[in-house]
């Protein structure tokens, strides 16, 4: 995974705009390196430039576009687009890279950048690896920042495709009342273009970004904003983007909240019934962190949940390993295989929506056998990336609370890879018992982190 790497995490590289590895002369440094990466591969490579609506989003884009122009590769820049966008476009339109510049939910004084190959899937460990030892010794024999950018020109026809392709996956829906909250992000008008073509009514919020406001109560991480204004407006169905557009959380027209679980369940059924999770092994892929209310609701039907780390492109991973064609996380990414080669937060709205029409049902309705379990989840933030498999004392409570969780619940302990901190969640038949433990968990970290 990103054992020992300085940039790349689970998902890109992340960090705070401006400061390392995000200053100026690492990202310069990172364009000069994927230019020089594809120049091994093509003479003349092409790379698409996406971003979000980070106020710091325009800079790093031109920072990485003069570092693709000192290697003589192309930046063609899309605008403002969702990160699966940026991916099925790169795929789609011949480029041979894409980039998107995001921190997708993190606040808007964070950033980062995505990297996506010519066949749209993210970059492989190992090539990630090689950009980076590449980026390291550029920016130690050229560390002084560029004082002048070229601005770039977004091309909108690149931003119409992607809708058209979307547009060609979704149903006609006859006036449905459809409450938007897209975090200030990258769906901000992306998502009630398309909703509206498809003859949606679509009441918005979270669509004013400005730059700094990305993420900020509203969108995936704070579903009960659309939850609120589905019940004040009487929408039929609600969903909440992230801020690059890669996720969607649900909330029915009776006020409950469909997390990326419950989508999956949802998505299961429906391609069980149309024959299409026909691999051996019937396959869904899940994380450490899917319910276990999910894993006992498929094996009923006869599918086997495999679970990945934490992150999309590890689902992806398992994906491909085992031939499944649907895969995704609680957090709203959902991989429809068959469609896309990331998670895409508006794709997952529009096979939800075509269920709602096949069926005649609303989401309620659909969703109405899948109760997960009750699931309780701290964050111990940190400085220094703590060694939890050789501290006694964690261990120790950690093996106690497994114990007590025994066929009750399950406990998962894990650093993140896109922040620093370490997240404790646990399930239980009980919210009590979900509650209790997990603070048990979470204090003897934290006490383990501040004694050094």
């Amino acid at each position: 995974m990103n054992r020992g790497r300085q940039l790349f995490g689970t998902d890109g590289i992340r960090g705070i705009a401006g400061e390392f590895p995000l200053d100026p002369a690492s990202v310069y440094a990172f364009g000069r390196a994927l230019g020089r990466w594809l120049k091994q591969q093509t003479d003349q490579p092409r790379v698409l430039l996406g971003m979000d609506t980070r106020e710091s989003s325009p800079t790093l884009v031109m920072q990485v576009a003069a570092g693709l122009r000192r290697e003589q590769a192309r930046p063609i820049f899309a605008g403002v687009i969702t990160t699966p966008g940026v991916a099925w476009l790169t795929r789609t339109m011949g480029f041979d890279a894409g980039v998107v510049v995001s921190a997708s939910h993190n606040p808007y004084r964070d950033n980062g950048l995505k990297v996506f190959g010519p066949d749209g899937f993210k970059l492989p460990d190992q090539a990630e690896q090689e950009l980076e030892g590449a980026i390291l010794e550029l920016r130690q024999a050229e560390p002084q920042p560029l004082t002048q950018l070229e601005p770039l020109a977004p091309q909108s026809s690149l931003t119409d495709a992607y809708l058209e392709w979307l547009y060609s996956h979704g149903p006609q829906l006859d006036g449905m009342k459809i409450v938007v909250d897209a975090g200030h992000g990258a769906a901000s008008q992306l998502a009630p273009r398309l909703l509206t073509e498809l003859g949606a009514t679509v009441h918005s919020i979270g669509c004013e970004p400005d730059g700094r406001n990305i993420n900020a109560g509203y969108g995936a991480l704070f579903p009960e904003r659309a939850q609120q204004e589905v019940l004040q407006t009487g929408a039929q169905l609600g969903v909440s983007f992230d801020g690059d557009g890669d996720r969607a959380i649900f909330t029915c027209s009776t006020g409950r909240i469909v997390d990326g679980d419950a989508v999956l369940w949802l998505c299961a059924r429906w391609y069980l019934e149309e024959g299409w999770i026909a691999n051996p092994a019937r396959v869904v892929v899940g994380t450490v962190m899917s319910n276990f209310a999910l894993e006992k609701a498929l094996a009923e039907r006869g599918i086997r949940l495999v679970r990945a780390p934490v992150g999309d492109k590890y689902v992806l991973e398992e994906m491909l390993r085992h031939g499944a064609i649907l895969g995704g996380e609680p957090s709203g990414h959902v991989i429809f295989l068959r469609l896309a080669t990331t998670g895409d937060g508006l794709l997952t709205l529009l096979q939800v929506l075509r269920r709602v029409a096949a069926t005649g049902d609303d989401l309620a309705t659909l969703v109405r056998d899948y109760r997960p379990y009750p699931q309780h989840l701290i964050n111990v933030r940190f400085q220094n990336r703590p060694q939890l498999d050789n501290n006694p004392a964690i261990q120790s409570v950690v093996e106690q609370a497994e114990r007590k969780l025994a066929g009750r619940g399950r406990l998962v302990v894990r650093v993140s890879g896109t922040e620093p901190v370490v997240r404790i969640m646990v399930e239980a038949e009980s919210e009590q018992l979900a509650v209790s433990t997990c603070e048990e968990v979470a204090n003897a970290i934290r006490s383990a982190i501040e004694s050094g």
